[in-house]
């Protein structure tokens, strides 16, 4: 599937709330491809991304290459690092971490994959990408050696976010990290987006159809969730379409 950008756009002009369900290649049992990628199929989940903060050489290609086994969801490539990228998926968030200091983040890592997108058939999505503090220290903030943005200055985010627009960027991504205590204050989330003129992702703690209905309340057009919904049967149901 191409046009992953515009079929955003179209759902987010439509009032069409998106859910996005990460997997992580070196979290992840093969062996369960199978029922996992059959309980998405049921979900009302419209993406599979797919990536982590560190995966090891090939994981995501295999992943992806067995996940498109069993389904048509759009997978888009979620990269902690430039071994991440496949040209086996359908889409790439070209991620900057615009909350941090760290050259290699904003703009290293970048230059190292252009030799991978070269020829690459993937839709490539330009990312602003925004660690919010979430109360524990998580895998992006340890591999990229940069601090959280603190979530009681929210001017400051909401100054990131849109800065991250006017550089170019065409989706805006808030993350409270991989096992964060808590996800991003709905607070934070109206803000940001009242300033924004494009999509805006959430991501990182949201464990139950409470906290998604919040995310989304609040102005959050595509919610990504882990692997909670399998482990958690009563919200996988509650995600069933």
């Amino acid at each position: 599937m191409k046009d992953i950008y515009l079929n955003i756009q179209e759902s987010v002009s439509k009032g069409e709330k998106l859910l996005a369900v990460l997997i992580d290649p070196d979290k992840f049992d093969i062996e369960n491809a199978v029922n996992f990628v059959e309980k998405l199929n049921q979900s009302v989940a419209t993406y599979i991304f797919v990536g982590g903060s560190t995966v090891e050489e090939n994981a995501t290609d295999f992943l992806v290459s067995e996940i498109k086994k069993y389904t048509k969801l759009p997978i888009v490539l979620f990269p902690g690092d430039v071994s991440q990228i496949t040209n086996k998926a359908d889409g790439l968030l070209f991620l900057s971490l615009i909350s941090g200091r760290n050259p290699e983040y904003l703009i290293g890592k970048q230059v190292a994959s252009i030799s991978k997108l070269k020829h690459t058939t993937l839709e490539v999505i330009p990312t602003g990408y925004l660690l919010i503090e979430n109360g524990k220290e998580t895998a992006v903030q340890r591999v990229t050696e940069t601090q959280p943005m603190p979530k009681n200055n929210i001017q400051n985010i909401i100054d990131t976010a849109k800065a991250g627009e006017l550089l170019g960027m065409k989706l805006i991504y808030l993350e409270a990290g991989s096992g964060a205590k808590e996800p991003v204050n709905p607070k934070i989330i109206s803000l940001v987006k009242q300033e924004l003129k494009i999509p805006l992702i959430i991501g990182g703690g949201i464990r139950n159809k409470k906290q998604l209905d919040e995310a989304y309340r609040a102005g959050a057009d595509l919610v990504v969730i882990g692997t909670a919904f399998e482990e958690d049967e009563a919200f996988f149901k509650e995600l069933k379409k």
